[in-house]
């Protein structure tokens, strides 16, 4: 099984895969930067991580050492082993260049669903019509009311998360480029891949 230590620039996408049993550690390089992370079967692509079904199976929407992530066909895929973090998001798809353009009237700006698709298309997936992450260390607050709030995250400079592949994976990650919000702290900035 290969193993890997890759830093992923500010800003940027990379897709690597995983075997079943290998430890992907994700490491906030410098802390406060989001990382949106998908994952599919390597030999099966239709099946990939869903965070709907991953709250469906586990009815929260939180994840601590032992839970376990699931696919879009009720299968385990990433099992939660270490967190230092403690706070990532399920519920925001990635970000998007149309959505720079509603929000923030920005075009053509550098997205996690442009760095995802890029990423995977290394491995021959094709673009989906959109991406629903695991979003690692970003900090949604859903109030009384509904609302949701993206808000600063909490991660420290080298809090990471472990994840064990439970089945042979490609996956691509994305080091998040909003800096026009709380997001990221205001301010993107490198993560770090390890697979071993």
């Amino acid at each position: 099984m290969d193993k890997l230590d890759r830093i992923v620039p500010a800003m940027k996408g990379f897709g690597f895969r995983a075997a079943k049993g290998q430890t992907i550690r994700v490491t906030d390089v410098s802390g406060e930067q989001v990382a949106d992370f998908v994952v599919y079967r390597a030999d099966d692509p239709t099946e990939r991580i869903d965070p709907n079904v991953t709250m469906d199976a586990l009815h929260k929407m939180k994840v601590v050492p032992g839970d376990i992530l699931y696919s879009n066909k009720y299968r385990p895929i990433l099992t939660v082993l270490k967190d230092d973090c403690g706070v990532h998001d399920f519920i925001n798809a990635a970000c998007r260049s149309e959505m720079y353009e509603l929000l923030y009237d920005k075009k053509k700006h550098p997205s996690c669903h442009d760095n995802l698709s890029l990423a995977l298309a290394e491995f021959g997936l094709s673009e989906p019509d959109q991406h629903y992450p695991f979003n690692l260390f970003m900090n949604t607050v859903i109030g009384v009311d509904g609302s949701i709030t993206v808000k600063r995250p909490v991660s420290r400079p080298g809090d990471s998360i472990e994840l064990r592949a439970e089945m042979d994976l490609i996956c691509a990650i994305s080091a998040c480029p909003c800096s026009e919000s709380e997001c990221n702290g205001y301010v993107c900035t490198p993560i770090r891949v390890e697979v071993y």
